[in-house]
């Protein structure tokens, strides 16, 4: 593929969404060719399913179910959006992508066996088949990114409603994930105002877009 996938990650909270935008205005501003994009959802068989799994009774599906919707999905995503972009050579910038269902659907959740990573890191190679080629993983406190996602009071409270210690596995499995795969991952400090994040994230990005 000609293009360039970049995807942000992070706890709910951490400002990963607004510092995706606007990286993606920077870069349009520079004349580059960005297509801005979201997970679960990103085309319109996606939102469709992004509508079950983050409204509703969090109990409805079980985790084997909810993470076969989240990659249901993942592949329609990437057949209708993503892989079109990258192959007329743009950057796609995608707001969560698998290494949010490592962390949401496997390791926030207690699993000493580690059978929900296998099952999910399978599902990843047989039914996605590719990786980002930069991941930015925003990293800040599970507790003051907890409220900040609580201040949104939309609808979509899926998993800030489930706490703090939560929140908390979940950062911890983003750092492994990034440690693991330093190659793609880089772990950007998000604390501080929307300018300070952004001068960080602007320090990493040149370097990684031909």
């Amino acid at each position: 593929m000609a293009g360039v996938f970049l995807t942000v990650e992070g706890i709910d909270g951490s400002g990963k969404s607004t510092q995706a935008r606007a990286l993606a205005d920077r870069l349009k501003a520079a004349g580059r060719d960005v297509v801005t994009t979201r997970e679960p959802g990103g085309s319109p068989g996606a939102e469709e399913i992004r509508n079950l799994v983050l409204t509703g009774d969090p109990d409805r599906w079980s985790p084997t179910t909810e993470m076969l919707l989240f990659f249901a999905s993942r592949r329609d995503h990437v057949e209708k959006t993503i892989q079109p972009a990258l192959q007329r050579g743009a950057i796609v910038i995608c707001d969560r992508f698998t290494d949010s269902t490592r962390a949401f659907q496997a390791g926030s959740r207690p699993d000493a066996s580690g059978a929900a990573r296998r099952q999910i890191d399978l599902l990843h190679d047989e039914v996605i088949g590719m990786d980002p080629d930069l991941t930015l993983i925003f990293d800040m406190d599970p507790a003051e990114a907890l409220a900040r996602g609580v201040a949104r009071a939309t609808t979509e409270l899926r998993f800030e409603g489930l706490g703090v210690e939560f929140q908390q596995r979940m950062r911890a499995t983003y750092l492994d994930i990034a440690a693991a795969a330093p190659d793609r991952c880089v772990v950007i400090d998000a604390s501080g105002d929307e300018a300070t994040v952004a001068a960080r994230v602007d320090a990493v990005i040149p370097a990684r877009l031909p």
